[in-house]
């Protein structure tokens, strides 16, 4: 709880009820270490404070049976510390007093004294059963859901102001992005005034030749005025971009404290898991612990609230349908004691959280077995299922492999809840097998719902995000390898057919002019797996996502909204959404053909050479040029471009400075010196930064120089477009 929060607003029975919610947890976690045996001097005295701490909240509030029974607990502790840990402890009983700890702080003030006299025989009981441990101790139960203690993280303030600063820092960070093309104008003035300062200089040329004195003076004196005003426009663009990347990083790191705000530990949600499973595993006669692993993984508060519940089912399957009896687990070889290990990190910019179990584990035949069984499949088709795919079963809903399900569990029962929670997160679920020996759930998440990684693609002139957790393949297609059956498109991939389908049909939006090569983003898996034909792929975003306004309800295929990097609207989609609307036009038989057979004559397209000795950099810049549409050669460095331009016919040279034999300078001068090659656009990227490297290439006869250390693939392509126009001539 946050020090500096102002208490007078509650009672004091509220202050107890804060204080033995807090002792509570940490009882519960000492005594479960204290049974497993791992209990040290240290978790011994937290044991002991803690007893002692609920005892004099206790008597301030005048509960004289809580103050016996902390009195109690207390004094078994300070045995056990005598004892050097070593004694038998009263674990059952003292987790009892627990348990009538966190009821009495669920209470309203008004019924306090009611529940102390209803629960009085069990206060004395637990009581006695503590100071007497080989007396029957009364059976503990799980204790309900408490609130957050004081102890963990403070929540960052009610959602709606959470929301409220990340749209704000988002704002900021817009705001920064939004120089980015007055930044770009000042570049197009730049090469403007280069160009007529070159004009001048040949005017002066042909001055000097005809040898007017007169005239020489006055263009001299013209000439020697041009260069303060290029040297102050060049300061200027300096400037400005030293301003556009100190405010990013301002707003950048805005944006990220304040991501900082709505996270947490792992851990901190999952507090009562380990005596839920301890408590559980025993009423069913097993003997079960929860190792955490990764406690301290940060999520978003949201995220980890929405999974609780999934996870809470996932361990009630494990230990009613997955671990075995103590009986079984000896005879099998096993401990007797069973363990689930629930393990939290991040992966790939995702959350990836494992819930393992020592069980039985799940044999795919008997899955197989249901399978055929209940004529969820055809014969043939259930006897050629993968083991991966038998699995998939069990996330089906109502699928289960117990004959008749319990109110705890049945293998496959909830598990189609799991699946609907964890999708509704754009997450991702996965079950494995090792029969008669494991069983384990692999759920992927994102690391929080505020920022989306997405893939922006462009669908009927418009962007469209889909999360990236959905998205298994982007690919470029020739039409040529399209096949026609039964009406419908697909392709070879992998040895499946994967489906074609126009995205502008399925969300109901006017079909676009189809490019020579498809561009396709492959979503779903198995059966349900299509590849979604869109105009073009911009590439991967980070999105902060803003809700719909709750009046349009619920929008078909639509998930959410957010603002691209240049400020323009982008809607989310709904990838469960989009297979239902696929299935559902593909069964009506109203998905049109994406292209017709054989293809569509190919356009010209622009010619660009990269000149760069570095294998990485060259290859990066081939590829993002071809994914954009335009015919890309490469040459290793500037001797090797030299004699490639001179052999050939390009639209554009983008070359590196730094290269053996000849570097871009020179490279670029010859350019500017040959007759044919004189007007040939030349962009120079380098990693060379500096305000001087900037204006030695330019007065190389460069067109525009780009930094590689800041460059992105939009800012590229910009500088392409801007210099040439679009892939096709």
């Amino acid at each position: 709880m946050n020090q500096d929060q102002d208490f007078s607003q509650f009672s004091m029975l509220d202050l107890f009820r804060m204080e033995s919610e807090s002792q509570a947890r940490l009882l519960s976690d000492g005594l479960l270490a204290l049974e497993r045996g791992e209990a040290d001097a240290a978790v011994l005295d937290a044991l002991m404070r803690a007893a002692h701490s609920v005892k004099g909240a206790a008597a301030i509030v005048g509960l004289e049976p809580m103050v016996k029974l902390a009195h109690c607990m207390e004094d078994a502790f300070v045995a056990l510390q005598r004892q050097g840990g070593t004694g038998a402890a009263p674990v059952d009983a003292l987790l009892a007093g627990v348990d009538l700890m966190v009821r009495l702080a669920q209470v309203t003030e008004a019924g306090v004294p009611h529940w102390l006299a209803a629960n009085a025989p069990a206060i004395d009981a637990a009581i006695e059963a503590i100071r007497t441990p080989g007396s029957a101790a009364p059976a503990p139960a799980p204790p309900a859901p408490v609130p957050v203690p004081a102890t963990a993280p403070a929540p960052a303030g009610p959602p709606q102001v959470s929301h409220e600063l990340l749209a704000l820092a988002s704002q900021a960070r817009l705001h920064v992005y939004q120089l980015e093309p007055w930044i770009a104008s000042l570049q197009r003035f730049k090469r403007q005034q280069a160009h007529l300062l070159q004009g001048y200089e040949r005017l002066h040329e042909a001055i000097i030749a005809s040898g007017n004195a007169q005239l020489m003076e006055q263009s001299a004196q013209l000439l020697a005025g041009a260069q303060p005003i290029k040297q102050a426009l060049h300061r200027y663009i300096t400037e400005v971009d030293n301003y556009e990347r100190r405010a990013f990083s301002t707003a950048t790191r805005l944006v990220d404290e304040v991501l900082a705000l709505r996270m947490c530990r792992f851990g901190d949600g999952l507090r009562g898991f380990a005596r839920m499973v301890r408590d559980l595993a025993r009423s069913l006669g097993k003997q079960a612990q929860l190792v955490l692993e990764g406690a301290d993984t940060l999520v978003d508060r949201d995220t980890l609230a929405a999974i609780e519940s999934p996870l809470n089912q996932l361990l009630r399957n494990a230990i009613d349908h997955g671990l075995e009896s103590v009986e079984e687990r000896i005879a099998a070889g096993k401990p007797a004691q069973g363990t689930i290990r629930l393990a939290a990190r991040h992966h790939g910019g995702m959350l990836s959280i494992e819930l393992h179990d020592d069980g039985r584990g799940v044999d795919p035949q008997r899955i197989r077995q249901v399978v055929a069984g209940r004529g969820l499949a055809p014969p043939g088709i259930s006897e050629a299922l993968s083991d991966a795919e038998l699995m998939e079963f069990l996330l089906l809903p109502g699928f289960s492999l117990k004959e008749s399900a319990n109110e705890l569990s049945g293998r496959g029962v909830g598990l189609d809840l799991v699946h609907d929670v964890v999708r509704a997160q754009n997450g991702s679920v996965r079950v494995e097998s090792e029969p008669g020996r494991a069983f384990r759930t692999l759920i992927t998440l994102p690391l929080t719902q505020s920022i989306l990684r997405a893939l922006v693609v462009d669908i009927a002139g418009e962007p469209y995000a889909l999360p990236i957790a959905r998205v298994e393949r982007v690919l470029k297609l020739p039409q040529s390898r399209l096949r026609t059956m039964g009406g419908s498109q697909y392709f070879e991939h992998e040895g499946a057919h994967v489906a074609v389908v126009a995205a502008a049909d399925v969300l109901d939006l006017p079909a676009a002019p189809v490019a020579p090569e498809l561009s396709l983003v492959v979503i779903g898996a198995g059966r349900e797996r299509y590849a979604l034909a869109v105009d073009a792929v911009r590439g991967e975003q980070s999105l902060i996502v803003q809700a719909l306004e709750p009046t349009f309800g619920k929008l078909r295929d639509i998930a959410a909204a957010s603002l691209l990097d240049d400020g323009a609207p982008v809607l989310i989609l709904d990838v469960p959404d989009l297979l239902v609307s696929i299935a559902r036009l593909a069964g009506q038989g109203a998905l049109r053909q994406v292209a017709a057979e054989g293809g569509a004559q190919e356009q010209p397209r622009r010619r660009v050479l990269v000149v760069d000795d570095s294998l990485t950099v060259r290859e990066m810049e081939r590829k993002l040029l071809a994914g954009a549409g335009y015919l890309v050669d490469v040459a290793l460095d500037g001797v090797d471009g030299w004699n490639t331009l001179r052999a050939g016919d390009y639209d554009l040279l983008v070359t590196d400075i730094d290269m053996p034999r000849m570097d871009g300078i020179e490279l670029v001068s010859l350019v500017r010196a040959d007759p044919r090659l004189r007007q040939l656009p030349v962009m120079v990227v380098s990693y060379k930064d500096r305000h001087e490297d900037r204006v030695r290439g330019l007065d190389a006869g460069a067109d525009y120089y780009l930094a590689k250390g800041n460059f992105h693939d939009a800012t590229l392509l910009d500088a392409v477009r801007d210099l040439v126009g679009g892939p096709e001539k």
